[in-house]
């Protein structure tokens, strides 16, 4: 085919890409402060951080089942989308006066339940817009955009911490201008395409006609989706280690900068290879990335080692992250792909809850060496699952 007849991303994709980019500088320029911030500053214990975390991660899962079945029940992503990108903006300023560990707590179920509503229909969204055999590329890019600002807002956080004496609450209020600024990308830059009515429309966001229409292989792709998240639990705990093992406090954020720095590096070209060959060889070898770096973080002496682990696990999330949601697109019907990824967010949202809560108990029970061979078991776990579903799937290259 000719280089000019090739089908390209639509701009409503890279929008969507840029808009993900600045609200990921706004909230990780939070995330890698908050652990160390309600640990040293409030005095909450890693068990508290664990709920946090995983409260916060959970929320978001719950709204994006609804958020996503109301884009299909509707037919309008780009509203959802919208709101929930603006309530994340808005919770920003929470963050900032937080008085307590209960006050940080609100600030990020707040936070989260606007990622939630965005989720799945900005997910859905991207699936519609893509052009056909570009949808590992299509989710490939927006991962790696997101990612992109995922370490561009630590390496912000970490410059103002040195320039401010480590004043964590001008950090947080600076996180408030990207926030709007992908808010005001949204509105004015991504088109959402015209859609046919489709009159199998689900009236509620699960209904055991639709969960049977969705089919085994997408029930399949969640299961692994969940091992896989059990196995990853919040990035909070690595910043607490490289803390632990004696990281300078302005330094802190150094540890989201190199794990996205490697994420988005492999997103984008582990999007585009799951085009070409099948998606679960790939997901596959994220899962062995992922115990390597499990291995390394558990037996770490010194802050260098920690980060090498991080960059594995920055490696592993390119690997899965965006194969998974391909994955979901692949196995679920138009018409319910806005509640396909709902679900998929609900189901490995109880898993991180969950994940990130027996990390904590294993931190402050066990140590944290206990929390990365945790960790390193469910890993190996899933991969056994996806060795498994590679064998007697045999996916064939998504053309």
């Amino acid at each position: 085919m000719p280089v000019q007849d090739r089908p390209k991303l639509p701009a409503s994709i890279w929008a969507l890409g840029f808009v993900s980019l600045f609200m990921d500088i706004s909230s990780e320029m939070i995330h890698a402060l908050l652990p160390v911030f309600l640990v040293t500053v409030l005095g909450a214990s890693t068990v508290t951080v664990g709920i946090v975390e995983g409260v916060g991660e959970a929320v978001a899962s719950i709204s994006k089942l609804f958020s996503g079945w109301l884009s299909d029940r509707f037919r309008k992503r780009k509203l959802f989308t919208v709101i929930g990108y603006g309530l994340g903006a808005l919770s920003k300023p929470l963050f900032a006066l937080a008085p307590s560990a209960s006050w940080i707590l609100f600030a990020r179920v707040s936070d989260r339940l606007g990622k939630g509503i965005r989720g799945a229909p900005r997910d859905a969204l991207v699936g519609d817009l893509a052009p056909a055999g570009l949808r590992g590329a299509a989710y490939g890019l927006r991962q790696s955009l997101d990612t992109v600002g995922a370490f561009a807002g630590p390496l912000l956080a970490m410059a103002l911490m040195a320039l401010s004496a480590n004043d964590f609450r001008l950090v947080f209020w600076v996180a408030v201008v990207p926030g709007l600024i992908a808010v005001a990308i949204l509105v004015a830059g991504v088109r959402e395409p015209a859609r046919s009515a489709v009159p199998d429309t689900p009236r509620a966001p699960i209904r055991r006609r639709e969960l049977a229409t969705l089919g085994g292989l997408f029930w399949v792709v969640v299961t692994v989706g969940a091992v896989l998240t059990l196995a990853r639990f919040s990035e909070a705990f690595l910043i607490l280690r490289a803390e632990g093992q004696g990281l300078p406090l302005a330094l802190v954020p150094a540890v989201l900068i190199v794990m996205n720095l490697v994420y988005a590096a492999s997103a984008y070209p582990m999007g585009a290879l799951s085009d070409k060959v099948p998606r679960l060889v790939i997901l596959a070898a994220g899962f062995v990335v992922l115990i390597v770096a499990d291995i390394v973080l558990a037996i770490a002496p010194n802050p260098w080692v920690v980060m090498l682990g991080v960059g594995l696990w920055g490696l592993h999330m390119g690997m899965t992250q965006g194969l998974l949601a391909a994955l979901i697109a692949d196995h679920a019907p138009a018409a319910l792909r806005g509640t396909a990824f709902g679900l998929f967010h609900l189901v490995t949202g109880i898993a991180l809850l969950a994940a990130s809560i027996i990390a904590g108990a294993l931190w402050a029970w066990l140590g944290p060496a206990a929390t990365f061979i945790g960790g390193a078991v469910f890993s190996a776990l899933g991969l056994a699952g996806a060795l498994v579903l590679l064998r007697t799937q045999k996916p064939k290259p998504v053309c």
